[in-house]
């Protein structure tokens, strides 16, 4: 039988007043639904039974005030064991525990605690002691609720700095990103920076591409004359001489025109004979004769030709 026992018949039948008797009922289970349903159950006695575990909404009994579990096979109580905050007499003789949960601290109006005969740790059995009559029961009561209270103030500054760690933890995560990100943003600012400068330098340099363009053609407008001028200077000379030898050569050519009607005159008509065209005519042959060896005639004939 896992619930009732051998002796069976309903729970109610086994109520006396406020004490429930469950003990040497070859229990493997504890009926707790059933146990719910008796809420006048403030006394219960579980005791030489098989229970090697509790449920958890076993805590949620919390009419109870005495509480017997000796002589079972119970390894460790619910986490939450603490909220039967009514209980005052707890019995754990004989059972398999080796320690107890931290929330057994708000048991607040325990008064007697029996746990011998169990492979407690060592920690725990020097506290709690022997409890070998209603003194020391008190005394391991009182004791281990005060050791309870220490290790779940203990586990309490543990967590709290464990939370510390995460938080600090956290907030370097948290710095390192945002420094991440400054990062980035500072990078991104000095690459479009970097881009705007490059692109002012690539319009200062397209603007003054083209203004030397617009300036390029007036340069060339105003160097022309004075390549001319630039050239002409060298030949001032050559100018001079050409207008001085254009006059000449018009002197000369008047005066070869007249020389040539007089010789014309000399040769042609019949005034050959006459002393004056005699010595025009020798002249003339011997100017001619001359003229063709003279050098200077020879480069005027040369230069005129040129031109």
């Amino acid at each position: 039988m896992t619930k009732t026992g051998s002796k069976g018949g309903n729970l109610r039948d086994k109520l006396d007043g406020n004490e429930l008797d469950l003990s040497l009922s070859d229990l493997n289970e504890v009926p707790v639904k059933e146990l719910a349903a008796l809420p006048k159950a403030t006394v219960l006695d579980l005791s030489c039974n098989k229970l090697s575990t509790l449920p958890s909404d076993f805590c949620g009994l919390t009419h109870l005030v005495k509480l017997d579990l000796s002589k079972n096979k119970l390894q460790q109580l619910p986490a939450d064991f603490g909220r039967l905050v009514n209980l005052q007499h707890l019995d754990l003789l004989n059972n398999r525990l080796v320690t107890l949960p931290v929330s057994f601290a708000q048991l607040k109006n325990l008064k007697w605690l029996d746990l011998k005969d169990n492979p407690l740790d060592p920690v725990l059995a020097k506290v709690a002691g022997d409890c070998l009559d209603e003194k020391q029961c008190k005394q391991c009561a009182n004791k281990v609720l005060q050791h309870m209270k220490a290790v779940q103030a203990d586990q309490e500054r543990e967590r709290q700095r464990r939370l510390e760690v995460e938080r600090e933890a956290e907030k370097k995560r948290e710095a390192k990103q945002q420094a991440k990100e400054a990062k980035e943003r500072e990078l991104r600012k000095r690459e479009k920076a970097e881009e705007k400068e490059r692109r002012r330098k690539e319009y200062d340099a397209q603007k003054a591409s083209k203004r030397e363009q617009e300036k390029k053609p007036k340069k060339e407008t105003n160097q022309a004359p004075k390549s001319k001028s630039g050239s002409r200077p060298r030949k001032p000379p050559p100018r001079k001489h050409t207008r001085s030898w254009a006059v000449l050569k018009v002197v000369l050519l008047l005066l070869l025109l007249c020389v040539a009607g007089g010789l014309v005159v000399c040769r042609v008509t019949g005034l050959q004979q006459q002393p004056l065209c005699t010595s025009v005519n020798t002249i003339y042959d011997n100017a001619v004769q001359g003229l063709r060896h003279h050098e200077i005639l020879q480069w005027v004939l040369q230069t005129d030709s040129q031109q």
